[in-house]
């Protein structure tokens, strides 16, 4: 747990100072898309140091729509996720009721909200990006996540599956995490790494340090992948593509083909 919660630290100072840059600069937008993820970061860190569950808890103030139960679990996994993920995660840690049947129009409904007033809520839930800049299917991401983290290169569900794996143990074993469905989901997740263990149920503590070995082999490589693929997506999409995907597909670069095995 004390990995994710440096990351959460550090991530929640440069927040902060993105704040205090952007009321500065008197950019509101920017500020109110700051505070937003500051918020759900801060909510994050205190989850892991209480084991308390948010969803349920503000469910007992006011309804927790579906959109905010997709944002909770994604803050808490830290990467790009897969839709099913998400209900997995958010259904057992975080007390959700979020059906996969609900996601199905979310990303559309979130590019209509963006299209009719671009950056009028303070984040959104959209897609991932493919190597050609087009949209992941049912990969989803967090629109105040810097680009290099929603853009997806080869080694990248991998690293994103690796980095979520991580996220779920270290909640797994903190207070209040330990649940018959956390417990089922650090299983399946237990299975696709090598070296986690088969114990049922699985040791946390082992199944992170597993991910973290193998997170460690691909880590650099997918870092500059991403970092290419951002750069084009900074060139070459403007801000409505840059969150939910170019509507045609776009020439992947020699460099890029060529890491992925391509001639």
């Amino acid at each position: 747990m004390s990995d994710r919660l440096d990351e959460l630290e550090r991530r929640i100072d440069e927040l902060r100072a993105g704040v205090r840059r952007a009321v500065r600069a008197r950019d509101g937008v920017a500020a109110r898309a700051l505070r937003a993820e500051l918020r759900t970061a801060e909510q994050a860190w205190d989850t892991l140091v209480s084991g308390e569950q948010p969803a349920a808890k503000a469910r007992g103030a006011r309804l927790v729509t579906v959109r905010e139960q997709v944002h909770q679990a994604l803050a808490l996994l830290g990467a790009p996720a897969q839709a099913r993920l998400v209900v997995a995660v958010s259904g057992a840690f975080l007390a959700g009721t979020i059906r996969s049947s609900q996601l199905t129009s979310l990303r559309r409904d979130e590019e209509r909200s963006f299209r009719s007033s671009p950056f009028g809520r303070p984040y959104y839930l959209c897609a991932a990006l493919t190597d050609r800049l087009s949209p992941a299917r049912g990969y989803l991401t967090v629109s105040t996540w810097p680009v290099r983290r929603r853009v997806v290169g080869p080694l990248s569900p991998r690293v994103d599956f690796l980095t979520c794996a991580i996220s779920i143990a270290e909640h797994a074993a903190g207070p209040g995490g330990r649940s018959p469905e956390g417990e089922r989901l650090l299983v399946r997740m237990a299975r696709n790494i090598p070296g986690a263990g088969d114990e049922v149920p699985p040791d946390p503590a082992r199944v992170a340090e597993a991910a973290r070995r193998e997170l460690a082999v691909h880590a650099e490589r997918d870092a500059a992948d991403r970092e290419e693929l951002a750069g084009r997506a900074g060139t070459q999409l403007d801000d409505l593509a840059r969150l939910f995907g170019a509507a045609t597909l776009t020439t992947v670069p020699r460099s890029v083909t060529a890491m992925r095995g391509g001639r």
